[in-house]
């Protein structure tokens, strides 16, 4: 049990360095320029503050880092179900926003382009925690939601996106996660439990592989 307890400690600790050196590599190379967009019209502009350029940076170091952590962790898990499903998930909702995007027309407001509707940072960053909340469990899916939100919120402050852009993207994402995605303890039959008797007591732990 001790041996196993940290085995799942390190792939813990491997994954969250991965993530934080990819955010940090993804910062580095992010585009941060100062730009001055104009509307469609051409009667607006909007050129970001320090401040928007910075969430956008980040944003864009989630959008990176988090799906390659995920990865990690999954081919580290030797969990092939998941790694299709986690698939299926990803391409759903890249899919289903890209046709969003390219069909609704919507003008973002910083004025960039016309494809404001859905948020793809939002959407992908939402299917990637729904798919680790339902896959593995809150652990792993509660700080994944919470970078998640972050990035919704960050589009909005942007002005990358109208708040509705981002709470399409959320519902599209975590929709897609958990329509093809089931749980990895309810596949491998996983089973804990106390258990205590005149000599001993300990946690009786099964699974089926």
């Amino acid at each position: 049990m001790q041996s196993n307890y940290y085995y799942t400690e390190m792939k813990s600790n491997i994954i969250l360095r991965l993530t934080a050196t990819l955010m940090l590599m993804a910062a580095c190379v992010s585009h941060t320029f100062a730009q001055t967009y104009v509307s469609a019209d051409g009667t607006q502009t909007f050129t970001p503050s320090a401040a928007q350029k910075g969430v956008q940076t980040a944003t864009d170091a989630v959008l990176i880092g988090m799906p390659v952590a995920t990865l990690t962790g999954v081919l580290i898990a030797r969990d092939w179900e998941g790694l299709k499903q986690g698939a299926l998930t990803a391409a759903t909702t890249a899919g289903a926003t890209l046709l969003l995007k390219y069909t609704v027309k919507e003008e973002r407001p910083n004025f960039k382009n016309l494809h404001s509707f859905p948020s793809g940072h939002t959407s992908l960053t939402f299917a990637n925690a729904a798919f680790l909340q339902r896959r593995y469990g809150w652990k792993y899916g509660a700080p994944a939601f919470a970078l998640a939100t972050f990035t919704g919120w960050s589009r909005v402050y942007a002005k990358n996106h109208h708040w509705w852009d981002v709470l399409a993207g959320a519902a599209l994402g975590a929709g897609s996660a958990y329509i093809f995605t089931t749980p990895y303890a309810r596949k491998h039959d996983l089973s804990i439990a106390p258990y205590a008797d005149p000599t001993s007591q300990g946690i009786y732990f099964s699974m089926k592989f």
